[in-house]
Order: structure tokens, then C-alpha cells, then sequence
């Protein structure tokens, strides 16, 4: 039975959650186009560059990414809290940053402010609680990352209609053992299939962001953020035409490219951190290296010499989890934990089952 989105994001359960979109049909819309013969990956950059641009809007917060040929992952952390403590002016801005907002809101965020009504002044500040709302609601978040790339790949090919195989895919991560296979599953999509050797090695990712993080890079060696976003001419006319059509729309690629990118949600396993990812960055790196040689397509059946330390520290099944590793997350429904938090959700949600039970008992089967 389809289960409503408020039930499957729902931030009473987690602020934590696993997004994936796919291309209409599957179709490889930002990879090499076998019946064409056309080379789309130069879009994969497009959706890598709006991910991070938009969490510097939104109270959403990327743990890991992958973009991939036909559809892409995401790991967020969804900060309602941080939402809450934007004033009215500051929610304001940051939604005019994507959108044009209505001409009240132009005027009170201008130099007419202080001619603004009571009345007037009433309904900005019923507007700047709708936007609230939506600058911590991950299908806003979603809408808008996957409108603006939909657009600019049409007037690309010169097309109407859809890009986008519908609405997205989500998964509730609800423990701390959910949420490390989450990340390590989504880091290495281009090692499972087969596109990189390493991590290092794969584009596209939060992995190999962090990574290059960690050392300096050369000229040569990535075209910069906004040389290879650079809209065609028909994303500037198309954009022309929306403002003719509507009152509120997103803004044209030309403005929406000139955010500034959002840095990278935080490893730290202090409680004191609040919202950090609850593990240490060389643990995680150090998981992500040695599941990267376990699954990769030339290499099966490697098994480290020595267990990353991080499944030790959560309990979980060595042997299991890099057996499974490659499919993992197909094996549950919208929600990845213990069997324990997945029982609890189930309860709740007053439904008999979900899921994915039986994977967690096998993998998590010593968590407590």
C-alpha cells in the first residue's frame, strides 16, 4: 500500500534520510547516450554543484551524494530547529534567493518597507512562516533541485516534457548503524558499478570531495564549479518566458549559479557537536576504502585483512555486511535501522511490518 510522504519523512522519527532520483525511463540523461551517441556527463556536475548550493539555502544539510549516469543519491540531514531560529527577514532572503517571491515580499525586503500597511506587514510575516516550512521540507528541497536541472537539460536539447522519472525515493535512516551503511553504500556507487577503482577515483561523490579536501588540488585537474555549469543560451530565453508566466518562480540558471556552495556536514562523535555526522572522518574513510575493494566487480571475494574499527564500535557483522554490501539498502522499504528501531517504526506507524527486518537482524543482529 503507498504510504503518504508525511509518514515517510516524518522528522518526529529521524532528521536523517537517504534520497534517490532517477532519470524518466532510466535512461542515461547525464552519462553517455548509447542510441545517440550524445555525452551527457558533464550534467552529472550540474545536480553535484546544485546539491550543495541549495543546502546553503535550505536548513538541509548533505552527509554524502552520488551522481551517477541516471539517477543520483543523497544523504541529508534535515535541521528543522535551525529553520526555526531564521527571523522573518532572514527567511525572506534566503527564499528569494531561488524564487522571485510576490511583490509584497519585494517591496518589504527593498526600499519600501516602511509603506508597507499593517494589513501588508501581517501577510509578509504569514509568508515568512510558509517559507520556514518549506526551507526544512525535503520535498521542497527536492522539487527545486530537480526543476532547475530539468530545465537546463531541456533548453540543452532543445525539448519539452519530463526529465525525471517522478517523484523521488526515500529512506528513513534511523540509527547510527543505518546511516554509516547509508553513506559508505551511497560513496561508493561508482565502484560498484564498475565506473572507478577507488574512491578517490570516483566523480562525482561527497567521498571524493572530502578526500580532495584533505590535499590540494592542482589547476589542472577539475574544471571549475561554474565552467562546467554554464547554461545554454535557451535556458536564458526559457528562463525569460517564466517570469511572463508566473508571479513566484525560480529564478533564472544565470542567478541560481551564483550561490555559494555549502561545505559538507561534519564528522564528530562528541555528543557536544550537534547535527555532525556521529563518527570520525578517518573511520569512515577507512570503511569506505576497504568495502571499495571488497565490492568491486573485478575484485569479489575480498575480504580486509582486519575489521575497520567503526564496525566494531557499532556491533556489527563483519562477514554479513561485506557480503551484502553491493545491495544493501535494496533490502529495505522507507526505512533503514535495527530490527529493534524498525519494529518500534512499524508500531508506530501502525502498520504489522516493514521492510527489511530480516536483513537488519542479519547484519545488526548484536545491537542492543
Amino acid at each position: 500500500m503507498t504510504m503518504p510522504r508525511s509518514n515517510l519523512v516524518s522528522l518526529s522519527d529521524t532528521p536523517w534520510y537517504h534520497v534517490v532520483s532517477r532519470c524518466v525511463r532510466r535512461a542515461y540523461l547525464c552519462g553517455e547516450d548509447y542510441s545517440s551517441g550524445k555525452n551527457f556527463e558533464h550534467r552529472r556536475g550540474w545536480i553535484e554543484s546544485r546539491i550543495c548550493e541549495l543546502s546553503s539555502i535550505f536548513a538541509i544539510d548533505v552527509a554524502a551524494y552520488a551522481v551517477m549516469s541516471n539517477h543520483y543519491h543523497i544523504v541529508v540531514r534535515i535541521d528543522a530547529e535551525r529553520a526555526a531560529g531564521w527571523g522573518d527577514e532572514e527567511v525572506l532572503a534566503r527564499w528569494t534567493r531561488i524564487f522571485s517571491g510576490p511583490g509584497l515580499v519585494q517591496k518589504y525586503l527593498g526600499t519600501e518597507r516602511d509603506t508597507l500597511s499593517a494589513t501588508e506587514l501581517s501577510n509578509i510575516a504569514a509568508l515568512a512562516e510558509t517559507y520556514r516550512k518549506r526551507l526544512h521540507d525535503l520535498s521542497w528541497f527536492m522539487r527545486v533541485l530537480n526543476e532547475t536541472i530539468a530545465r537546463m537539460a531541456n533548453a540543452e536539447d532543445g525539448v519539452t516534457g519530463r526529465f525525471w522519472e517522478g517523484r523521488f525515493k526515500s529512506q528513513a535512516l534511523l540509527d547510527d548503524q543505518a546511516l554509516l551503511t547509508a553513506m559508505a553504500y551511497v560513496d561508493l556507487n561508482p565502484v560498484r558499478a564498475g565506473l572507478a577503482q577507488t574512491p578517490e577515483e570516483s566523480a562525482h561523490t561527497s567521498v571524493r570531495r572530502r578526500i580532495a579536501d584533505l590535499f590540494p588540488k592542482t589547476a589542472e585537474e577539475e574544471a571549475s564549479p561554474a565552467e562546467k555549469r554554464t547554461p545554454p543560451a535557451a535556458q536564458v530565453r526559457k528562463a525569460a518566458a517564466d517570469l511572463r508566466r508566473r508571479q513566484e518562480h525560480v529564478r533564472p540558471e544565470s542567478e541560481l549559479r551564483q550561490l555559494e556552495p555549502a561545505p559538507l556536514l561534519d564528522f564528530s562523535p562528541s555528543v557536544q557537536v550537534d547535527g555532525a555526522i556521529p563518527f570520525t572522518l578517518p573511520d569512515y574513510l577507512e570503511l569506505v576504502d576497504a568495502l571499495g575493494r571488497a565490492v568491486h566487480p573485478a575484485k569479489r571475494g575480498f575480504i580486509p585483512e582486519t575489521t575497520p574499527a567503526i564496525l566494531s564500535r557499532l556491533n556489527i557483522d563483519f562477514d554479513t555486511f561485506f557480503a551484502t554490501a553491493d545491495q544493501f539498502l535494496s533490502g529495505f522499504g522507507s526505512a533503514v535501522g535495527t530490527a529493534q528501531h524498525l519494529t518500534a517504526l512499524a508500531e508506530q506507524r501502525q502498520c504489522r511490518y516493514l521492510r527489511g527486518v530480516g536483513q537488519a537482524r542479519s547484519v545488526f543482529g548484536r545491537v542492543a
